[in-house]
């Protein structure tokens, strides 16, 4: 996403969001104590909670929730992304797939790339981009994906 300079700090708007371009961001090692206490909180299932129930499931390890997994990919976004946009909201998440499991001492990176974007002729000054939003391992591999709106202030116009 582009940048504007303001205030000592980038902001983000729908006009610098540009359609194909990929940007990666964020980074974060799993640990298997917040992986345990994720699960113990919010997905008390023994594959993430015991190395030894683990082994007896279909990963046959101490694997991170998926959930744990959605989390860890939105504070890299609120850290590196949100917290500089001009951002409005969002309609919601149309797809999440996780595609490889999280492991504890994993090493995850994140991209987005916006695939489309319009402005919104029902709310002047906002415009609306359609992301997908890759976590990946320290392999490269995909181990999670979003398909996701997010609502942006176009700059200069009044946000309705």
């Amino acid at each position: 996403m582009g940048t504007e300079a303001g205030a000592g700090e980038k902001r983000i708007y729908w006009d610098d969001i540009i359609v194909g371009q990929t940007v990666p961001f964020g980074r974060k090692v799993v640990t298997k104590e917040e992986i345990i206490e994720f699960a113990r909180t919010f997905d008390p299932q023994p594959f993430h909670l015991d190395e030894e129930a683990a082994k007896d499931s279909m990963i046959g390890r101490l694997c991170a929730s998926g959930w744990h997994s959605c989390v860890i990919l939105m504070r890299m976004m609120v850290d590196e992304i949100l917290k500089y946009a001009e951002g409005l909201g969002s309609p919601g998440i149309a797809e999440t797939k996780w595609l490889k499991p999280v492991l504890p001492g994993d090493e995850l990176t994140a991209r987005y790339t916006c695939t489309s974007k319009r402005e919104l002729r029902s709310r002047p000054g906002v415009g609306v981009c359609q992301f997908l939003f890759e976590m990946l391992n320290q392999n490269g591999e995909v181990v999670m994906t979003w398909d996701v709106a997010q609502y942006f202030r176009i700059r200069g116009a009044e946000a309705a």
